[in-house]
């Protein structure tokens, strides 16, 4: 290989590009809008068309300086400029790398003293296999459904060196801007080929798997079409026929029936196995075989009505319309059972009402809560005496058509005993592949369940048998916060309390300040339950003035409240008042959604004895032990004595001492209580905290973190401390929440500790935290392709 001329330094134009890079030996096509840009494409096409165009570090800064861009860039040429609504594009040509040396700042852009970079390593087998290796994966690529340029691809496919290739293709690739600057940056020919080779093989792979999901998509639509079409088919040869009524299941219900009827006929009316049959027959006569109501396919009128009757739910009701629109699409749902999570006054049982009127379909609804006997769901044989079918086929028949929306609520408080298991019998009813041959004891003939819409509500899915929660689709409902509470309770339940009192809308008004205080001071739920109650007591006292002849119009103000429902039942906050010692704010999800747990330690001259009271479970009395463990092994390091568990008792207890406590979440609250009380040193009241704690000091990622974050919200707190390994459940967290919050995020003890004592430890310094951005920027901050 000859040795080159030492590089020319050169003085041209520097333009900024947000996210593209211009490779050498590629062409591009690039729209230019802002005034430095435009005024630096002037100066260069005056000149020698010749202009460097660098990437900026941060796609989202709109006039960048020198500092935030990279050293190296593209020297290139332009070939053609048109100019159109204040807008330039130039088709530009890369000719080499440069290195930027330094600027020099022309007002209305930036020159640059640049020096062009040589390649190394152009010639050697290695190269030449790695050539060979690029040109194979990039044919794969193509036929897996790659898009690319045709001029660009008969560029590769032609007789080009190695390193214009590794340049052509990596042109192409689907990749980030700081991937594509680490190529532009890689001088040796053989380390740039092996980039741009790895990143086109993690390409071939995704455009792989994206071929194997269109594929097995495609299957599972022609086999539903060819379904339908098979199914229309039957029915034209059976009408032929004459056979059309007479088909597999209904000529198996006559020949049932049949012997049924002839076993009546040869029984007498005293005898009470008639009874018994005539029953059996009305079931059969009575069940909805063939009726079906005809779904409303229409998805905008499904949304309107989810939104009309619900306020916020979002993921909730875009599910819905997903099941309307596959079900439009391919005839027929074969889904998972949909599960509704959530605390108790949330909404779970009233959206499944707007379900089934969004699709005109009838509304049946089995309470779960409290069945022991399998029979209840399977039915009882017809030996027994006063023998019924199960609550499923009783709810099909009340329903009248065979594809309800069949509600099964509070599937969580199902029980079992020596009567069976109810959850094993729910098995078949809820998987889909299964249903359409239901088999109930009473009826001893299969019936079709697969056109009926399962809904299943549950609070906490742990008593949940893990072969049934295998077949739901969980849709968790999160508690509300305030905001929320506020438009529902002023666009649905004030009406609707109205309208059940028997008042008009002149009668009675509730201002908006005074429904804020009655939410904050009157409630203090994950729900709207009690908020409705107390709504319906202001509304009682309105009635009665009403019915004793009284007209003046009622106006309800924060300031007479209390004449309407009594003093105020919580404080506005409930968050400490101040800085304590040995007293920390732990973060709790409950059946009912979140709250906060205060942990308290009280130290005595003992013998090392551990209390914990509270009503603490099992898990959380052994998040207290490992804590105290962990604090003892770095006793030295907080300042404490050695020998202090010789020296002294420890009680430690949560309050409201007859609240079931129980998880390992508590474990960062419960070690910084203990730490605070044994060096003295009182604890942050505004910081709450959540997080399981290891014996080495490590903080485990937790759940629930939506509801805990609205409950820290509505107790006053300020700051919370959570894993890391969080961070990403934080995009379900309402706005106006993440708004009013400082979050720190932390991976060990020791981070918790220099945040929540007041004062530092010994070798420890106080840290501030970081604030997070909302959703709606993080969501926002998409690069654009060109300028």
């Amino acid at each position: 290989m000859e040795k080159s001329s030492k590089p020319q330094k050169k003085l041209v134009p520097i333009i900024p590009i947000r996210d593209g890079i211009v490779f050498p030996h590629t062409e591009s096509i690039l729209t230019f809008g802002r005034p430095k840009s435009l005024a630096a494409l002037e100066s260069a096409f005056n000149g020698e068309r010749v202009v460097c165009f660098v990437l900026q570090r941060n796609p989202r800064q709109n006039d960048p300086v020198p500092q935030d861009l990279y050293k190296t860039g593209t020297v290139s040429h332009i070939e053609r400029m048109i100019r159109s609504d204040g807008e330039v594009n130039a088709l530009v040509r890369g000719l080499t790398r440069a290195k930027i040396l330094s600027y020099e700042d022309k007002g209305s852009y930036f020159l640059a003293e640049i020096q062009e970079i040589e390649e190394t390593g152009t010639d050697s087998p290695e190269i030449k296999a790695l050539t060979n290796h690029l040109i194979s994966e990039f044919k794969k690529a193509l036929n897996f459904g790659k898009q690319a340029d045709f001029l660009v691809f008969m560029n590769i496919m032609s007789e080009i060196t190695s390193s214009e290739l590794a340049d052509q293709i990596a042109s192409t690739l689907d990749i980030k801007g700081s991937e594509r600057q680490e190529i532009l940056e890689t001088n040796d020919v053989k380390m740039r080929l092996e980039k741009v080779s790895e990143f086109l093989s993690r390409e071939v792979k995704v455009l792989e798997l994206e071929r194997k999901i269109a594929s097995k998509t495609q299957e599972h639509f022609e086999k539903s079409a060819k379904e339908a079409i098979l199914r229309e088919r039957l029915k034209t040869i059976e009408k032929e026929l004459g056979e059309s009524d007479e088909g597999g299941e209904i000529r198996e219900l006559l020949e049932k029936a049949k012997k049924e009827l002839k076993k009546l006929q040869q029984t007498t009316p005293y005898n009470p196995e008639a009874g018994y049959i005539r029953n059996y027959l009305d079931w059969l006569v009575a069940l909805p075989w063939k009726t079906k109501s005809k779904d409303n396919q229409d998805l905008k009128h499904a949304e309107k009505i989810l939104n009309d009757d619900h306020y916020g739910l979002e993921k909730v009701k875009e599910r819905i319309i997903e099941y309307l629109a596959v079900n439009k699409l391919a005839g027929k749902m074969k889904g998972p059972i949909i599960c509704f999570v959530g605390p108790p006054g949330v909404g779970k049982t009233s959206i499944c009402k707007s379900i089934a009127r969004s699709l005109n379909r009838k509304f049946v609804k089995l309470s779960l809560g409290g069945i022991r006997d399998e029979a209840e769901i399977r039915g009882h044989r017809r030996t027994y005496v006063g023998a019924l079918p199960g609550r499923i086929i009783q709810g099909v028949k009340d329903a009248g058509t065979k594809n309800p929306v069949f509600m099964l609520d509070e599937i969580d408080k199902v029980g079992a005993d020596f009567r069976g298991d109810p959850t094993a019998a729910l098995l078949e009813a809820l998987d889909p592949e299964q249903n359409n041959q239901f088999s109930d004891h009473y009826l001893d003939v299969d019936f079709d369940l697969s056109d009926v819409m399962f809904i299943t509500t549950a609070n906490m899915l742990d008593t949940v048998p893990p072969a049934l929660r295998d077949r739901l689709e969980i849709i968790r409902f999160p508690g509300y916060t305030e905001q929320e509470k506020y438009h529902i309770a002023h666009d649905f339940l004030i009406k609707k309390q109205k309208s059940a009192h028997g008042l008009k809308e002149s009668d009675v008004d509730i201002s908006n300040d005074a429904l804020r205080h009655v939410i904050r001071r009157y409630t203090r739920e994950a729900g709207v339950r009690s908020l409705e109650r107390e709504i319906s007591g202001v509304m009682r006292k309105v009635a009665r003035a009403r019915a004793e002849g009284k007209r003046a119009k009622v106006l309800v103000t924060p300031k007479n409240t209390d004449r309407f429902l009594g003093p105020a039942k919580f404080s506005s906050t409930i968050a400490e008042k101040r800085n304590e010692v040995g007293i920390s704010t732990g973060l709790a999800y409950t059946e009912v959604g979140g709250d906060i747990l205060f942990i308290e330690v009280a130290l005595m001259p003992g013998k090392g004895n551990l209390t914990l009271t509270g009503k603490l479970g099992d898990v959380m009395k052994e998040s207290c032990q490992a804590a105290l463990s962990y604090i003892r092994a770095r006793s030295s390091k907080f300042g404490i004595p050695e020998d202090f568990y010789h020296k002294l008792d420890i009680h430690v207890h949560v309050p409201e001492g007859a609240v079931p406590k129980d998880g390992p979440s508590a474990g960062a609250a419960i070690t910084t209580a203990l730490v605070s009380a044994l060096t003295k040193i009182p604890t942050n009241h505004l910081v709450g905290m959540t997080g399981e704690v290891t014996l080495r000091g490590r903080i485990l990622e937790i759940g629930g973190v939506k509801e805990k974050i609205i409950a820290a919200h509505r107790a006053g707190l300020k700051t919370i401390i959570m894993p890391k390994e969080n961070r990403k459940d934080l995009e379900d967290v309402p706005k106006e929440v993440m708004s009013d919050l400082r979050f720190i995020f932390v991976s060990h003890m020791d981070d918790v500790l220099k945040i929540v004592l007041t004062r530092p430890l010994p070798g420890f310094k106080v840290i501030k935290g970081e604030k997070v951005p909302s959703v709606k920027n993080i969501t926002s901050l998409q690069p654009t392709p060109a300028d």
